[in-house]
């Protein structure tokens, strides 16, 4: 993860900072604004006991000393501020950093040589993305922490507009009239036990800004995420300020970026989105992985090569009960007898005596209208095996909680991804849907391979507003806790 880069060569006054020279721009009072930014740095996402801030009290025992050790916890604190406090996070190759696009040397300097080295740290706090917004976000966050934390909505059936309920509905504007001001303001109807008009919208709102169906109903998955703790919030918005440290600038090509937790797929060129839809990523026990790829080919027709662990868990009960309609759902079954793979007839099959523990048979699904892979696959090879391919479930799309495939990502509209993706390879959609018809498998090599990131982001910026996604696979919680973990960037003085 590294250290701090050192503000000069190394000489004079405790870890290395020449403490003439700390003080040689920095007046005592500006030197005491830097103490007090310091400080806040909680306000960053940052702990400020990582860096050894000097205590008020040792200016009198020493000036110069102090100002070095400040100047010290400064340039720590500037480090991770550009660079991240996790350099290389465990277990995420989604997240990008490009050290050599922020000029360290430059800016240490500028700490160094500035009349308000205050000023400096308040600029570097602001360099990431969306940096503004979320540190306005995690203010909130902390004061509602701070405060208790936020009223919890009882547990309950759905809770429907125009219900009335003693309990419930009370609590459920109170939880929501602390991170809504329009509803704080408005007046509430009677004994305020109905769910009126005003905090059916004030929901709707909520539920929008969360990526739920803003439907203004009270049930079990918006209840939910009503009652997460505000800690929870305030972590993960600590993750986001420092994920977006160091980020690289957009490469100018084509490519494209699935952000799991947001459950949607963009195609972008540089800055520019040229398309976006909805996607089903894979459920938590079988977690589509983060991967950085390349799309490499588009296979029309595919048959499916089922995972043995789908064929165990998810296809064996289903053999079981009716391996009739498995076949006419294009369900084939393999043996390998005396080293030779052989087809077997499912229907001859005694599946009462077939448990998951001693599945014997390889499964495939070919190619056709009940095809799990739809019509589409687009291949990008890893040694995971996901890849992006179309459904025939097209209701999934429309659950907001879009978390339950085996991994391999589904898409919306998987026919605009194949205009984007053939683009300039001279195939329109005639030549596309004569190549469906034929019904054979058929692979198409891309013109271009596109680079393809499945990244994990729960803090979504828009148009200037953020919505957090639930933490799916509890990857923001590991980030937070490795956080927290880490050794301090300064040792503190003995």
């Amino acid at each position: 993860m590294g250290s701090a880069m050192p503000l000069l060569a190394p000489g004079g006054k405790p870890g290395g900072y020449p403490a003439a020279a700390a003080t040689a721009h920095a007046q005592p009072a500006a030197l005491q604004r830097l103490a007090e930014r310091l400080h806040r740095l909680e306000e960053d996402g940052l702990s400020p006991a990582d860096y050894a801030i000097p205590a008020e009290a040792a200016v009198a025992a020493d000036p110069a000393v102090h100002a070095a050790g400040l100047m010290r916890a400064a340039s720590a604190a500037l480090s991770d501020l550009l660079l991240g406090r996790l350099r290389l996070p465990a277990n995420r190759p989604d997240i990008l950093r490009d050290p050599a696009a922020i000029p360290m040397p430059r800016w240490q300097l500028d700490l160094l040589g500035a009349a308000d080295p205050a000023s400096v740290i308040d600029r570097a706090a602001l360099a990431p993305p969306d940096a503004a917004l979320l540190k306005a976000e995690l203010a909130k966050a902390r004061a509602i922490v701070a405060a208790g934390g936020w009223p919890r909505v009882p547990g309950g059936g759905t809770l429907d507009p125009g219900a009335s309920d003693a309990q419930r509905v009370p609590a459920l504007r109170a939880r929501l009239a602390v991170v809504d001001p329009a509803l704080a303001a408005a007046p509430v109807e009677g004994t305020g036990e109905t769910y009126d008009g005003a905090l059916a919208a004030a929901l709707r709102r909520w539920q929008e800004e969360q990526g739920l169906e803003a439907d203004g109903r009270l049930g079990p998955i918006t209840l939910a995420q009503l009652n997460r703790p505000a800690s929870q919030r305030v972590d993960q918005l600590r993750v986001a300020l420092d994920m977006r440290r160091a980020a690289p600038r957009p490469p100018a090509g084509r490519r494209i970026e699935v952000n799991i937790p947001d459950f949607r797929l963009f195609a972008l060129e540089g800055s520019r989105t040229l398309l976006r839809m909805n996607v089903v990523v894979g459920r938590p026990d079988r977690a589509t992985p983060l991967l950085r790829v390349s799309m490499t080919t588009v296979q029309f027709n595919p048959p499916w090569g089922v995972p043995a662990r789908n064929a165990r868990e998810d296809l064996l009960p289903k053999f079981r009960r009716d391996p009739r309609a498995m076949v006419a759902k294009g369900f084939r079954l393999f043996a390998t007898i005396d080293g030779e793979r052989v087809e077997v007839d499912p229907t001859t099959v005694d599946w009462a005596r077939i448990r998951p523990d001693n599945f014997p048979y390889a499964v495939r699904q070919d190619a056709g209208d009940s095809s799990a892979l739809g019509r589409l696959k687009f291949i990008m090879p890893n040694n995971e095996d996901i890849y992006l391919h179309d459904t025939p479930d097209r209701w999934a799309f429309n659950r907001p909680d879009r978390a339950f495939s085996s991994g391999c990502i589904r898409l919306e509209r998987p026919m605009e991804l194949l205009d984007l993706a053939m683009d300039g390879m001279g195939w329109d959609r005639e030549r596309m849907q004569r190549t469906f018809d034929t019904r054979q498998t058929i692979n198409v090599p891309l013109k271009r391979p596109i680079p393809v990131r499945l990244i994990y982001s729960t803090a979504v910026v828009e148009e200037g507003r953020l919505r957090l996604r639930p933490d799916i696979y509890g990857l923001d919680a590991a980030y937070a806790r490795e956080m927290d973990r880490s050794a301090p960037r300064v040792a503190a003085a003995r």
